[in-house]
């Protein structure tokens, strides 16, 4: 995949029109924080390339410390992201499969949840998968957790373990379980049509409609 060896690996496979000054200026602040340490920034052309390294080298940030990838079949794209150490998820549009992917892979995926649907998903997605303290409330606390996983490898292992321990004990990953409780929730929107009732709300905890 063209990583270092021995690298921190930094990770962004969102699409790249998700990515906005903001968070891209956290990164370069990471990457020159923590010593070999790489961006492995999923691009598939050249024009989003040369745009991403004219942009870190405005920030103080040489070409050798992004590693692009291209596009691939889903197979050999899910197969490579264990090479990740930390995904840095993106702030107005979050990481939405690709953070369940990661997740999967056993990769930390740290995130700020914003205040719109697109913007919370994958604040969502590492609760469901018990893992909380991936989530940022605030720009500094985003670059906060990002740092302290890169320059603590002990913590960031035991995280590592962690997902892979709670991918089959957690809903996220459930499919059998979701797909009843979905079927659970159209048996009451029928049972309420058929009594005349309007549209609502539906949940499953006890007692509520």
């Amino acid at each position: 995949m063209g990583l270092p060896e021995d690298a921190v690996v930094f990770c962004s496979f969102n699409n790249h029109n998700k990515v906005s000054p903001v968070e891209f200026d956290i990164w370069m602040d990471l990457l020159k924080q923590v010593d070999n340490s790489v961006l492995w920034f999923l691009a598939a052309s050249d024009i989003v390339r040369a745009n991403i390294l004219k942009e870190a080298e405005a920030r103080g940030v040489f070409a050798d410390r992004i590693v692009f990838a291209g596009r691939c079949s889903t197979p050999d794209h899910v197969a490579r992201l264990s090479l990740a150490d930390i995904f840095l998820d993106t702030f107005a549009c979050n990481a939405h499969t690709t953070a369940s992917e990661m997740l999967w892979s056993g990769v930390p995926v740290v995130t700020k949840p914003g205040e719109q649907f697109a913007a919370r998903v994958a604040a969502s997605i590492v609760s469901a998968v018990g893992c909380p303290e991936l989530i940022a409330e605030t720009d500094e606390e985003y670059h906060a957790l990002a740092l302290r996983l890169a320059t603590q490898p002990e913590e960031l292992q035991a995280l590592r373990e962690k997902l892979k321990a709670n991918i089959a004990t957690t809903p996220l990953y459930n499919t059998e379980q979701y797909v009843r409780d979905f079927e659970a929730l159209i048996e009451k929107a029928i049972l309420r049509y058929d009594n005349g009732l309007k549209p609502d709300h539906l949940s499953l905890a006890e007692g509520k409609v």
